[in-house]
């Protein structure tokens, strides 16, 4: 199970942005990829040929935005008549709780950063400028945060635009999906696994009734899976399990990981449960035993430097009050002790040693 154990090092428990991290770690499977544009554009997918799909590992989001979204660019063949063969997928997964307003700049930025990093690549290549073709680029914007998104994905929105100079402002579509507005029915409608996961995130905060039916509904479809796609299958049930961690309260842990467990037909696959609920229940003790290590470490370092102190008093002056020990060992702040530590050392009396600050 190590990429179990992997996969629970990268979530880095506890982890804050849940919603956004897992959905991309979702997302790096092309099956996901799939489910998700028949979500929000079925008519399309016959046409991508999911099975060639290749992920660009780079992200066009500048530094000063990673906390509040993260980007997936993928590269797809296109079946058509067209001369056109192969085309971008660009996921936008914004997590932020605000809404912004600007989204539509914002994504034909990116867009415009992934063509120009094309046009560096043939210039690097010295391809020449008469074979230079832009690949298409299929925008998503995926948002999971909880505020209802009403904002245009326009530039013409952020603009106040006489009708005659409409012509001259930048017109593209974007494929936008709000989850947890998006109604169940909506997300379920071709039966794919991705969806039904998205139903559960949509009731990470609900009530323990409503996320036992949203995990019930779930594991129920994704356990119909084929045999050779049990690989999908696991990503899901690891997802559920890590939802479960990561936004339940820990007195409902236990009973939620065995009710998607009682889901769980199949023999084989119950063992394969099992497996990663033991994995992560491990991930979770060697957790809890390295924090307290470091907690460990602290303290021993502290009461040493308490220690170091008190020694110091001693050389420099003789004797140390017991009200002076007392509220040397009371101090727990290990930076506040380094700074006593050069005060006692610079000191010619005790009286001028600030013990307050």
């Amino acid at each position: 199970m190590k990429k179990e154990t992997e996969t629970l090092t990268f979530f880095d428990f506890p982890i804050e942005h849940f919603a956004d991290r897992s959905t991309r770690w979702l997302l790096e499977d092309r099956e996901n990829v799939r489910g998700l544009l028949e979500i929000v554009a079925e008519h399309l997918t016959t046409h991508l040929d999911f099975s060639k799909l290749v992920h660009i590992n780079r992200s066009f989001i500048p530094d000063n935005l990673r906390e509040q979204e993260s980007d997936i660019v993928y590269k797809v063949p296109f079946r058509s008549e067209s001369k056109t063969d192969e085309l971008l997928i660009y996921i936008l997964i914004e997590h932020q709780s605000t809404v912004d307003t600007t989204m539509g700049f914002r994504v034909l930025f990116y867009m415009t950063q992934i063509w120009d990093f094309q046009r560096r690549e043939w210039e690097s290549d010295n391809v020449p400028r008469n074979q230079w073709r832009f690949r298409p680029i299929i925008p998503i914007v995926l948002y999971t945060g909880e505020q209802k998104w009403q904002a245009p994905l326009s530039l013409s929105a952020l603009m106040d635009l006489p009708d005659a100079l409409s012509e001259f402002v930048p017109k593209f579509g974007t494929l936008f999906l709000t989850v947890k507005d998006t109604d169940a029915i909506d997300l379920t409608k071709t039966d794919h696994p991705f969806g039904w996961l998205l139903t559960v995130l949509q009731k990470e905060h609900a009530s323990k009734e409503e996320i036992r039916t949203a995990l019930v509904e779930a594991v129920t479809h994704i356990d119909t899976l084929d045999e050779e796609e049990t690989q999908q299958w696991k990503r899901a049930i690891f997802y559920l399990y890590l939802l479960i961690l990561h936004r339940r309260p820990t007195e409902e842990h236990e009973e939620l990981r065995t009710l998607v467990h009682q889901q769980i037909q199949e023999t084989s696959r119950k063992e394969e449960g099992e497996k990663m609920a033991q994995t992560m229940a491990e991930y979770l003790i060697e957790q809890g035993e390295k924090q307290g290590e470091k907690r460990g470490e602290r303290r021993g370092t502290t009461r040493a430097k308490r220690e170091d102190i008190l020694k110091l008093l001693r050389l420099r002056f003789d004797s140390v009050p017991e009200s002076v020990a007392s509220r040397i060992t009371s101090i727990r702040s290990l930076s506040r002790l380094d700074t006593l530590f050069d005060r006692v050392a610079t000191a010619k009396t005790l009286d001028d040693i600030d013990w307050e600050n």
